[in-house]
């Protein structure tokens, strides 16, 4: 979430301004009679907040910035519970120093920032929130190929320049009408923007591994294909696939080549599926007519080798619409998510091990 001026993480934490980590002792105890003690990595809404301030002692970043993972840890050391975003990674050394954790509770759908396997040997429930973030990401990415294709970029920065006196035959785009779209990755995400889709009269292809259903295919209206046939025949290829050692820079320059020339990419997923340099060059080329994106490689943070800042070559393409990872910040939304998360923390201090938890069957067979 970004906050302007930090008005809203001020807003969040209203009288914390000179004290942000909250110690105060609450009712809640984890059967010992020591308080239950939760880390909230990020800012989040003053309800959730204090929810968890029921169960006992909480210890918030105030943001928007991410603590730094030795800083995080330190607040961690005595905590049960982590409430932990895309900023945060936890690994083996990360749980060394945090004996007493007994949950990460990801306000987030993709959870490569947290190694599982290290948790789940040390008892450490793992939960995610996979659903109420479909839709608002498939909304972004509509917006994302409207605003590449008509070229609202460059019309936005155009009419703030005050060289703008009227119209004039200039900003020439694209339309999704008519156009043939391929959304690479049929799951929860690809569906709502195959969905979504409907309501432009346009071929809709998609590809995945696993096809659809009948029905389901019949009520999206949309097709299987080939990666060589969405590469070669649409105006639109949008990525909607997990980031996975197997999907890590899929989009590479022999991936572009293929792509139809003039045609758009659009990338509301995971930065490190595209290889941004690669379409950088793409864009210089002409080859590709444009790419939008709402994640960069730069984001993926446990892997060691990523880029440190987005590609200059898409901050400075007038050819690319670039938007801070908003794909589900949406005030609902981010409330509802924040709101899952921290039932999960009050399910593990009840003694539970919540639905949520990608590690329960594990959790139960120790």
């Amino acid at each position: 979430m970004q906050y302007a001026n930090n008005h809203l993480a001020y807003q969040f934490y209203e009288g914390e301004r000179t004290s942000c980590i909250s110690r105060t002792k609450r009712a809640g105890s984890i059967g010992n009679g020591m308080s239950f003690q939760t880390v909230i990595a990020q800012p989040v809404h003053r309800p959730v907040l204090e929810q968890l301030r029921a169960l006992g002692d909480v210890i918030p970043n105030p943001g928007p910035e991410p603590w730094q993972n030795a800083e995080l840890a330190g607040h961690c050391q005595g905590a049960h519970a982590l409430m932990a975003f895309m900023t945060e990674t936890v690994d083996e050394a990360f749980l060394e120093r945090c004996p007493k954790l007994k949950i990460v509770a990801g306000a987030l759908k993709g959870y490569n920032n947290i190694d599982v396997e290290a948790c789940t040997r040390r008892s450490v429930a793992v939960t995610i929130v996979p659903d109420l973030l479909t839709e608002p990401t498939a909304e972004l990415a509509i917006g994302l190929m409207i605003a590449i294709a008509r070229q609202v970029g460059p019309g936005d920065r155009y009419v703030k320049s005050g060289a703008f006196n009227g119209w004039r035959p200039r900003f020439y785009g694209d339309s999704i009408n008519g156009a043939t779209v391929s959304v690479i990755g049929a799951g929860a995400v690809g569906q709502a923007i195959l969905r979504m889709l409907a309501g432009f009269s346009c071929q809709r292809l998609y590809v995945d591994k696993n096809p659809l259903s009948e029905a389901l295919k019949e009520s999206l209206d949309c097709r299987r294909s080939s990666l060589d046939e969405a590469l070669g025949a649409s105006d639109f290829i949008v990525l909607g696939v997990h980031l996975m050692a197997s999907t890590r820079h899929m989009v590479d320059a022999e991936f572009i080549t293929r792509m139809k020339p003039g045609s758009y990419l659009v990338n509301p997923a995971r930065g490190s599926l595209v290889d941004e340099d690669a379409v950088a060059r793409g864009l210089h080329s002409g080859h590709l007519g444009g790419y939008a994106a709402d994640t960069f490689e730069m984001e993926d943070w446990a892997l060691i080798d990523r880029p440190r800042a987005v590609h200059p070559g898409l901050i400075e393409s007038d050819k690319t619409i670039l938007t801070p990872h908003i794909g589900s910040a949406v005030t609902s939304v981010r409330k509802a998510i924040e709101h899952s998360a921290a039932q999960s923390i009050i399910s593990v201090a009840n003694g539970e091990i919540p639905d949520s938890a990608v590690n329960k069957p594990a959790l139960l067979a120790r």
